[in-house]
C-alpha cells in the first residue's frame, strides 16, 4: 500500500490529523458552500492538510452537509474533529456591540452598522421605517426607546432585523409581572412610562437621583403642569447644546416634543432608557419637589417652590462662575 494511503488511514483512526500549530486565521464560509469548496479554502489558508482524507472523514461523520456559513477564526493544525465541530456548530467570529443608556436611534444605527456591515444611513432608514412598531410589536410611535441599551454579541454581517429582534427581546424582559402590575397601578400605558423613563435617563447623571427626578415629573403630571424638560426640547432641536436658551426653546414652540409649550408627556421616548431609569419611573420617590437644576458636578438641587428654585439657580450660576474663574487662574485648565 502506498505511503499516502497509509497517511489517510492513520488520520482517520486518530479522529483527524493535525499538523504544525500556527496562529489563528480568519476563514469565510459562503452560504451554500460545498465540502469541497470549504476544504479547498481551508487548505489555501494553511488550516488544513490532506484534503482528500479530511473530506472522507467529514462524510463518514455525516458532517459534509452540516457546515454552516459564516466567518470563522481557525487554528492551523487543529484536529479535524475540532475543526468540523466549529464549522457544523456555527462557532463564527462574533463582534461586541455596546449601546449606552440614553442612546438615540442615530447613535444606535451606527453601532448596528458596525456589526451588520451596512452603511449607517441604510440602518437608520430601516429603523425609522413606518411599519417598525407593528413588525416588532412595540408601543411606538417608532423604535426610539425600545432598543434596549446593553452589550450584545453578533456574528459579523448579521442582519439588521436579527439585531433589532435581540434588542427588543431584551427590552421585553424588563417587563416582569411585578412591573406590569405597578404600571397598571400608576394608570399609565407602557409607552407613556417608557417616555417618562427616557426623560429621567436624559436628565440624570447620578443613578441614585433617578427616583427623585422621576418624582418631580410625576408631581408635575399629577398637577397638570408643563413638564419643561430640557432633554425633550433638545430632541426637538435635533441634538445637544451647551446651554439651552429661551430663544432656542421658542424656535421649536410648535414641535410636539417641546414640553415647555406642549402639555403632558411628548408623543414618545427621546432615547433608550436603561433598567434603572425604568424602575425609577415606576417607583418615583415620594417627595414634594416640583423643580430641579443641575450643578456643575452633575448632581441636582431640588426645590418645592419657584422662589426656592430661583435661589437654587442663582447659587448654581455662582458656582459655575467660580469654577470658570478658577480655571482661568495660573495653573488652571483653560
Amino acid at each position: 500500500m502506498k505511503a499516502g494511503r497509509w497517511t489517510w488511514i492513520g488520520c482517520l483512526l486518530l479522529h483527524g490529523c493535525s499538523g504544525s500549530p500556527g496562529l489563528p486565521v480568519e476563514v469565510t464560509v459562503p452560504a451554500g458552500a460545498t465540502l469541497e469548496t470549504v476544504s479547498d479554502s481551508l487548505e489555501a489558508r494553511g488550516v488544513l492538510e490532506h484534503v482528500a482524507a479530511f473530506r472522507l472523514y467529514a462524510r463518514i461523520r455525516g458532517d459534509d452537509r452540516r457546515i454552516q456559513a459564516g466567518r470563522y477564526l481557525l487554528t492551523p493544525g487543529m484536529p479535524w474533529s475540532e475543526l468540523l465541530a466549529a464549522l457544523t456548530e456555527g462557532r463564527v467570529v462574533t463582534l461586541r456591540m455596546t449601546v449606552p443608556e440614553g442612546s438615540r436611534l442615530p447613535q444606535i444605527a451606527s453601532r448596528i452598522a458596525a456589526v451588520s456591515e451596512v452603511p449607517d444611513s441604510a440602518v437608520l432608514r430601516e429603523l425609522s421605517d413606518v411599519d417598525v412598531t407593528t413588525r416588532y410589536g412595540v408601543p411606538g410611535p417608532g423604535l426610539e426607546g425600545y432598543l434596549f441599551p446593553d452589550t450584545y454579541r453578533f456574528a459579523a454581517g448579521v442582519s439588521i432585523a436579527t439585531v433589532v429582534e435581540a434588542m427588543v427581546l431584551r427590552y421585553r424582559r424588563v417587563w416582569t409581572p411585578e412591573r406590569r402590575a405597578r404600571l397598571d397601578s400608576l394608570g399609565m400605558t407602557e409607552g407613556e412610562l417608557i417616555t417618562l423613563a427616557s426623560i429621567v435617563q436624559a436628565e440624570a447623571r447620578l443613578a441614585e437621583e433617578m427616583p427623585r427626578i422621576a418624582s418631580v415629573y410625576h408631581n408635575r403630571l399629577r398637577r397638570g403642569w408643563l413638564l419643561q424638560a430640557d432633554p425633550t426640547v433638545l430632541y426637538a432641536l435635533g441634538g445637544h447644546r451647551e446651554r439651552l436658551l429661551f430663544a432656542a426653546i421658542d424656535s421649536v414652540a410648535d414641535h410636539p416634543y417641546n414640553t415647555y409649550h406642549k402639555p403632558g408627556l411628548p408623543p414618545g421616548p427621546i432615547g433608550a432608557p436603561g433598567e434603572q431609569a425604568i424602575q425609577a419611573a415606576l417607583h418615583p420617590a415620594s417627595e414634594p419637589y416640583m423643580y430641579f437644576v443641575a450643578r456643575p458636578d452633575g448632581s441636582h438641587v431640588f426645590s418645592r417652590t419657584l422662589a426656592e428654585h430661583d435661589r437654587a439657580v442663582a447659587a448654581v450660576r455662582r458656582e459655575e462662575a467660580g469654577l470658570l474663574a478658577g480655571a482661568r487662574e495660573p495653573g488652571g485648565t483653560r
